[in-house]
């Protein structure tokens, strides 16, 4: 079961609504007009998780304005009464394509490209950054803690620490995306069949006379599921031989215990002493489970430390994205169409990274043959085909070139709606998981690291350099 949609029509920046009032009203909202949804490059994202397409579609699906939205946008008084009743019939009529969910993508590139009457194509501007970027940055810093936990499990544990429930739902399915192995959010799990993970709380044991009847009175209930957790008053005085004594007795009744969960204080030296401890008890099969603002950096250090952790549970830093809240998702014009005529369009700027690339694009990923591994991924022009060799161009640096006879090149935008209705199937989320867990091991890992990495060329087409170029120059 998927998540029930919702009519998000309404959810939309008022100047969406003024602007698609002047279109109307100037006669031009029926021009055909392409726009990119992109994230810029902000020194902290070497790469990115598309995620959040499926809700998009959704959202797209579902487009259209009620009977009661039309009447409090009349009741502004800042709508001419002609648009207020062209909203009564208003549907998406234009096309969509976009990258499929769990690929990885770069900065600057289209994730997702609309083509469709101006006025259409403006509506959805806000939500379709809201769904998309929000998705991508929770999938990608999940992404990233995954990575740095290398063969060890990640759980998302963030629910609560969310910036409400939305952020909680979807960033956990966002999580799922990038990674992770289950989470703590029940709602999530049931709206997108994922697993759910949890054991107790410090509340559990506190509200017993003592640990160890806290630990027994769990034991007794759950003897095949059997997690404690071991901080609640000393990990290694009381926690960890507590949690011995009852797995003890969970062994001697032929129940295996599941282990124990760390949620405090110095997690490497406590993981060491605890594995120690268990081995010695004969658990050496119960795991370790640590929780406690961790993060890919802290995991890195850990693993460093030699941390006897086998399941991180990374709640805050991961489902509010704690070092990078924003993706810094953009949507812009590129391309649009007066009077039978084709216009390319691009956002100048004195800031290089903030000047955008026209036209109606598509792009490819360039695998080198031997390897299989991502060489470079190249922006062209829709019209444009490819041809063997081929030389690649960096975006900026003309100079820098490479020429390659023998490769692979996979078109990354699917289509998702066309004329207005969808023709893309959603695939299930542990497709998507698969899908983007596979192409991530397609790239080389100095691209992948978390500090200082190699950038990864994306790269121009000689067609769509020039067009760009004599825009530039126009301006001039």
């Amino acid at each position: 079961m998927n998540s029930k949609p919702r009519n998000l029509t309404m959810m939309t920046d008022l100047y969406q609504l003024t602007m698609m009032n002047g279109y109307f009203l100037d006669g031009s909202y029926d021009n055909e007009a392409v726009f990119d949804l992109f994230f810029r490059a902000n020194g902290q994202l070497n790469y990115a998780v598309a995620a959040g397409l499926e809700q998009a579609v959704e959202y797209i699906k579902d487009l259209r304005f009620t009977e009661e939205d039309v009447e409090y946008l009349a009741g502004l008084r800042i709508f001419a009464p002609a648009f207020i009743e062209y909203l009564r019939n208003f549907t998406f009529t234009g096309d969509i394509y976009s990258v499929e969910e769990g690929e990885i993508v770069f900065p600057g590139e289209p994730i997702m490209v609309v083509k469709a009457p101006l006025i259409e194509a403006q509506l959805i501007e806000t939500t379709l950054l809201n769904i998309v970027s929000h998705q991508t940055l929770i999938a990608t810093k999940a992404a990233r803690i995954v990575s740095a936990a290398g063969d060890k499990k990640v759980v998302e544990f963030g629910l609560r620490r969310a910036q409400g429930p939305d952020a909680g739902i979807y960033g956990a399915r966002a999580s799922i995306i990038g990674g992770c192995a289950g989470t703590s959010n029940v709602l999530a799990g049931q709206m997108f069949r994922i697993d759910v993970k949890g054991t107790h709380s410090h509340s559990w044991v506190m509200s017993y006379p003592d640990e160890l009847e806290a630990f027994e009175a769990f034991a007794r209930i759950y003897p095949d599921n059997c997690l404690l957790l071991v901080d609640t008053f000393d990990t290694l005085k009381s926690g960890v031989p507590n949690a011995i004594k009852v797995f003890e007795k969970l062994r001697a009744a032929g129940h295996k215990p599941v282990g124990i969960r760390l949620d405090s204080g110095d997690l490497a030296y406590l993981s060491k002493k605890a594995r120690a401890m268990l081995d010695a008890a004969g658990f050496e099969d119960a795991i370790i489970f640590a929780s406690n603002d961790i993060d890919e950096n802290l995991i890195s250090q850990l693993r460093l430390q030699d941390a006897k952790i086998d399941v991180y549970g990374v709640g805050t830093k991961l489902i509010t994205s704690h070092d990078m809240p924003s993706l810094g998702g953009v949507y812009k014009l590129a391309e649009i169409t007066r009077d039978g005529v084709r216009y390319p369009r691009m956002k100048m700027s004195d800031s290089t990274e903030k000047i955008t690339n026209p036209g109606f694009k598509t792009m490819y990923r360039i695998y080198e043959k031997e390897s299989g591994k991502a060489f470079a991924d190249l922006i062209t022009l829709r019209e444009e085909t490819l041809e063997k060799p081929i030389t690649l161009t960096h975006a900026i640096d003309r100079w820098k070139k490479t020429t390659l006879a023998d490769y692979v090149a996979r078109p990354l935008h699917k289509q998702i709606f066309a004329g207005g209705k969808c023709v893309y199937t959603c695939p299930p989320l542990s497709e998507s998981v698969r899908f983007s867990a596979e192409e991530l091991e397609k790239f080389w890992d100095e691209y992948k690291r978390l500090s200082n990495p190699h950038i990864y060329k994306v790269d121009l087409s000689d067609k769509l350099y020039d067009l760009k170029m004599r825009l530039l120059s126009d301006r001039r």
